[in-house]
């Protein structure tokens, strides 16, 4: 299953669109300004929150949450030792652990569960300029939930790079 997203509109506080292969509206991503901390919402085509992101207040490093129906479902940040590429720690509730590696910035990277491949980001089978793409490799995953584990990845991204 693929979807794509504009990069340009992507930020804090801006509303966009991903789109199926096809070019129709699946999901919106509706950033919240005016917060104390980086929120956004991803909703259905009706306008409907199906997933809550946020930044986890008062912590060391910057860490995400991403909660469904007011119940987390994960916790996202950095891993510390992570040198030569952008390397995330994906914590579920469960204890289940998903790692994002790869060039974020370039949006070119994967997503994984114990070496298996869930999704792939990637700007190289998109012919539109500032577009990536969100490929969910496995027919079982939540693809509401892995596209939010893409938009907090590249938000904590973009953020350590303002903040170097």
């Amino acid at each position: 299953m693929r979807f794509q997203v504009r990069d340009r509109l992507l930020g804090f506080g801006e509303d966009y669109w991903i789109e199926d292969e096809h070019g129709g509206k699946v999901f919106l991503v509706d950033g919240k300004a005016m917060r104390l901390r980086d929120t956004f919402e991803l909703k259905d085509t009706q306008g409907r929150v199906l997933i809550d992101i946020h930044q986890k207040m008062f912590a060391l490093r910057d860490t995400m949450v991403i909660e469904r129906d007011g119940t987390a479902l994960a916790r996202i940040k950095r891993k510390r030792l992570s040198l030569l590429r952008h390397h995330y720690r994906v914590t579920m509730v469960d204890g289940t652990e998903l790692d994002v590696s790869g060039k974020i910035l370039d949006r070119e990277f994967a997503v994984e569960y114990d070496g298996e491949l869930l999704a792939v980001i990637s700007r190289r089978w998109l012919h539109i300029r500032d577009t990536y793409g969100v490929d969910v490799v496995r027919d079982d995953a939540d693809p509401a939930l892995l596209i939010a584990v893409t938009v907090c990845v590249i938000h904590l991204a973009e953020k350590e790079r303002e903040e170097d």
